[in-house]
C-alpha cells in the first residue's frame, strides 16, 4: 500500500503496508497524530483525502482488489461489503434529516444488491436493537443534534452494519465520550464484529481502549508500521523503542504518576529522513539507524514483527515519578482560593446542578469528573462567568464572584482553557495576535513590552519565537493546545479551568500537555479545576476529585481515596468502566 501526495511529486506519506485481517476479528491501528493511521484507514475504502492519491498496492477482500475496481463499482461496495464509522457523528450525520430517514439510506441504496423484497423496516429494526439504539419514534424521528454523543454513534455504528458488510473501518470511534459510553460502545463494536464475522480496523491513539478491543495491534510512524503482532504480545513485550515510548506516555488509573512524554517531534507526512523515521527521537539510535531503513521482520524469537535493528537492545526503565504537591512557597500569586456554596444551575427550565458546594485551596489541582450531561462543563462556566442563570454563593479569596457584570480583575484572575484547540483560537489571527490579545485587554502595555511578553510565553510553553506569525491551520493539534495555554496563562491569572483540554489529542502530546500544566502549577501556585472523562489523566494531575451525577456532586476526596475506596455506588461503576491496560490485554491475549 502506498498513498502519495498528488502535488509533491509522488511523495508517499504512507508506504509499505502489508496487514491481514481475518473475519470476525478487530485490528488495532494506533499512533500519534500526523502517522498516517486515518490515511491508511480511508485507503481500504478506496478514498484518499483532497491532494492525495493511492498510488500502489491492493485491498483484498474476498481476492477482488477494491483499488482495481472502476468508479461506479466501487461505490457500490462502499456501504454494503465496506463501510466507515467517523470519529465524529455529529458532522458525519446529516443535520437537516430525521435519523429514521438517515438509517433507511444505505438499506435503500443497496436493496437491490441485498434482495428486492427486504424488508427495511424489519431490518432497521434488527441492527438498532444490536447496537442497543432504541427503536422508539422518540430517538428515530429525532434530529442529529437532540441525540446525545452516545446515542449518535450508535445510530452510526447501526447504519454501518445495516448492510452486512464485511470489512468495517472504525476511525476513533470513542474519542470525546465519557468512560461509561465509551465501554457500552466499546462491547456493542466487539459483540457485532464477532456475531457478524465481520473484520474490523479500529484506528485509535487511546493505547488502553485499542487493549480492550483488538485481537492484533499495528504501530504506525511516519507513515509505515514500524511493529505489528497480537496485542498481548506488543502491549505486554513491545519490541521498538517507539512503542515502548507510547506505553510509557499512556496515562494509568491504576496508580498516581508524572506521565512520561516523547521527546522531539514527528516528522511531517512525506518528509521522512534517510534511514528510521524515528532515529532523531530515539535514545538508542547508532549511525546506521540514520542511514539504512530496516525491514519489518521478526525478531529475537517473539510473535510480533518490528523494523528496528536494536530491538534486541535490553533497555532499562526508569520507574514511573510520583506526583508531589506543586504549591510552591515563593510562588509570586497571592490568591486563588475558590469556594462554592449552595450552587444550583438552570438552563431555561432544565436544573442542570443542583446543591453544588466544594473548595479548591490556593495552588490545588481538582479533578472533575462524571458522564456527559452530569454538569462538569456548566459548573466549569459558572465559575469563570459564562454561564449566568445560577443561583448560590461563589467566593474566590473571600470576595465574591457575581453571576453577572462581574468585576473586571475577576475576569483576569480566572481564565479558561477550552477543549477544542481548532475552534478556541481565531483562525485570521496569528500565534503572536492571539497571545497579544488578552495582554492588551487586561493590561496597559506598550508594543515593545507586549512582544517581549510573548515571545517569553512561547518560550515557556516550549514553542520556538517563529511560532509568533504562524496561523493555527499551520500548528498541530498539540502545538494549537498550548498556544491556548500560554493565551490563558500570558495575564498571569490565579485561577485556572481547564475543559477536557487533552481530549483530542495522541498520549504522547497528552503527556506533554500534562506536564506543561503541572509545571506551570507549580512555578506559580496557580488553583485549577481540571475536568476531564479521562480518570486515567487526571489521576496524573489532580490532588483531589469531585465527582458529579446528574448534576449532584456524590464523591470527594483525594485522588487516592476516591481512586482506591469510593464511597458512591455511582463512583464504583465510574472506576469499574475506565480502560485499564493489564485487565484489557489479559482478557484479549
Amino acid at each position: 500500500m502506498c498513498v502519495a501526495a498528488a502535488r509533491r511529486a509522488g511523495t508517499p506519506v504512507v508506504e509499505g503496508i502489508n496487514l491481514e485481517i481475518a473475519p470476525g476479528k478487530v485490528l488495532g491501528i494506533v499512533g500519534e497524530s500526523g502517522s498516517g493511521k486515518t490515511t491508511f484507514a480511508l485507503s481500504l475504502l478506496g478514498y484518499a483525502k483532497r491532494g492525495l492519491r493511492i498510488a500502489a498496492g491492493e485491498v483484498l477482500l474476498d481476492n477482488v482488489d477494491l483499488l482495481s475496481l472502476p468508479a461506479g463499482r466501487l461505490r457500490e461496495i462502499r456501504g454494503l461489503r465496506v463501510t466507515y464509522v467517523p470519529q465524529d457523528p455529529a458532522s458525519a450525520l446529516n443535520p437537516s434529516q430525521r435519523i429514521r430517514t438517515q438509517m433507511r439510506e444505505p438499506l435503500e441504496v443497496h436493496r437491490s444488491q441485498l434482495d428486492p423484497d427486504l424488508d427495511i423496516d424489519a431490518r432497521l429494526a434488527e441492527v438498532c436493537a444490536a447496537a442497543n439504539l432504541p427503536t422508539t419514534d422518540k430517538i428515530l424521528d429525532a434530529y442529529p443534534h437532540q441525540l446525545s454523543g452516545g446515542q449518535q454513534q450508535r445510530v452510526a455504528i447501526a447504519m454501518a452494519f445495516a448492510c452486512g458488510p464485511e470489512l468495517i473501518v472504525l476511525d476513533e470511534p470513542t474519542t470525546g465520550l465519557d468512560v461509561t459510553t465509551q465501554r457500552h460502545i466499546l462491547e456493542t463494536i466487539r459483540r457485532l464484529t464477532s456475531e457478524n464475522d465481520v473484520a474490523a480496523v479500529y484506528v485509535s491513539h487511546d493505547l488502553p481502549v485499542v487493549a480492550q478491543i483488538a485481537d492484533d495491534v499495528a504501530v504506525m510512524y511516519a507513515g509505515r508500521v514500524i511493529e505489528v503482532g497480537p496485542i498481548k504480545a506488543v502491549m505486554t513485550a513491545p519490541a521498538h523503542p517507539y512503542t515502548r515510548a507510547l506505553l510509557r506516555a499512556a496515562p494509568t488509573p491504576e496508580r498516581t504518576s508524572a506521565l512520561v512524554g516523547i521527546d522531539g517531534s514527528p516528522p511531517s507526512p512525506g518528509q521522512w529522513p534517510v534511514g528510521c523515521a524515528f532515529a532523531p527521537r530515539c535514545p538508542l539510535a547508532v549511525s546506521e539507524c540514520r542511514s539504512e531503513l530496516p525491514d519489518l521482520k521478526v525478531r529475537g524469537g517473539r510473535t510480533q514483527r518490528v523494523r528496528c535493528i536494536r530491538s534486541t537492545v535490553a533497555v532499562r526503565e526508569e520507574p514511573r515519578r510520583a506526583i508531589v504537591a506543586p504549591l510552591a512557597p515563593d510562588a509570586p500569586v497571592a490568591g486563588g482560593e475558590l469556594a462554592i456554596e449552595g450552587l444550583d444551575a438552570h438552563y431555561g427550565a432544565f436544573h442542570v446542578l443542583r446543591d453544588v458546594s466544594l473548595q479548591v485551596a490556593r495552588g490545588e489541582c481538582v479533578g472533575v469528573v462524571g458522564e456527559s450531561g452530569s454538569g462538569k462543563t456548566t459548573l466549569a462556566r459558572c465559575v469563570v462567568g459564562m454561564h449566568r442563570t445560577w443561583t448560590g454563593r461563589m467566593l474566590l479569596d473571600g470576595k465574591p464572584l457575581a453571576s453577572r457584570g462581574r468585576e473586571f480583575e475577576h475576569r483576569r484572575k480566572v481564565q479558561y482553557i477550552f477543549q477544542n484547540p481548532y475552534t478556541s483560537l481565531n483562525p485570521r489571527h496569528t500565534v503572536g495576535e492571539s497571545l497579544a490579545a488578552p495582554l492588551r485587554h487586561f493590561e496597559d502595555v506598550d508594543r515593545a513590552e507586549c512582544a517581549g511578553r510573548v515571545r517569553a510565553m512561547l518560550e515557556r510553553v516550549a514553542l520556538r519565537a517563529d511560532f509568533v506569525d504562524r496561523y493555527p491551520d499551520q500548528l498541530s493539534g498539540g502545538e494549537r493546545q498550548r498556544v491556548a495555554i500560554g493565551r490563558a496563562l500570558i495575564v498571569e491569572p490565579e485561577f485556572v479551568i481547564c475543559d477536557e483540554v487533552t481530549s483530542a489529542l495522541d498520549v504522547s502530546v497528552q503527556a506533554v500537555i500534562i506536564e506543561l500544566l503541572r509545571q506551570m502549577q507549580a512555578e506559580r501556585a496557580i488553583s485549577m479545576l481540571f475536568i476531564t472523562h479521562n480518570i486515567a489523566v487526571m489521576r496524573s494531575i489532580a490532588q483531589r476529585v469531585v465527582v458529579l451525577n446528574e448534576g449532584r456532586l456524590v464523591e470527594n476526596g483525594t485522588v487516592d481515596q476516591v481512586m482506591t475506596k469510593p464511597r458512591d455506588p455511582y463512583t464504583v461503576r465510574l472506576l469499574a468502566d475506565v480502560p485499564k491496560m493489564s485487565e484489557a490485554v489479559n482478557e484479549n491475549g
